[in-house]
């Protein structure tokens, strides 16, 4: 998944970068960017677990669940606050796209 938020994450960033300019082209690789760091710590969260019950699994992916949506939220608003020129519909269209390519990931098998 993370292959195809980057690539999605490129693609965004190319067009807004046509569309918009640099300040729309920055935006929508920090859009994607915040998708796809939240997503790696999830990841890292849920991989540190070491549950040996359906409870504990269960608790495990709830506490990656919440490091994910925590750390959405701060860097959402910390892209916000912080950039001035940000173009917000090339950034809030990255975000959305690359958090929808990764809730699709239980539709994908890897044949690798």
């Amino acid at each position: 998944m993370l292959q195809w938020q980057l690539i999605a994450t490129a693609a965004l960033t190319l067009i807004a970068g046509f569309w918009v300019g640099a300040h729309g082209a920055f935006s929508a690789a920090l859009g994607g960017a915040v998708s796809v760091c939240a997503g790696m710590a999830s990841a890292y969260v849920a991989a540190r677990g070491s549950a040996k019950s359906a409870g504990g699994i269960l608790v495990g992916a709830l506490r990656a669940e919440a490091v994910k949506i925590g750390l959405i939220v701060v860097l959402l608003w910390l892209v916000m606050a912080v950039y001035d020129e940000v173009v917000a519909g090339a950034f809030f269209g990255s975000f959305i796209a690359t958090v929808l390519i990764f809730s699709m990931a239980f539709f994908v098998r890897d044949y690798d």
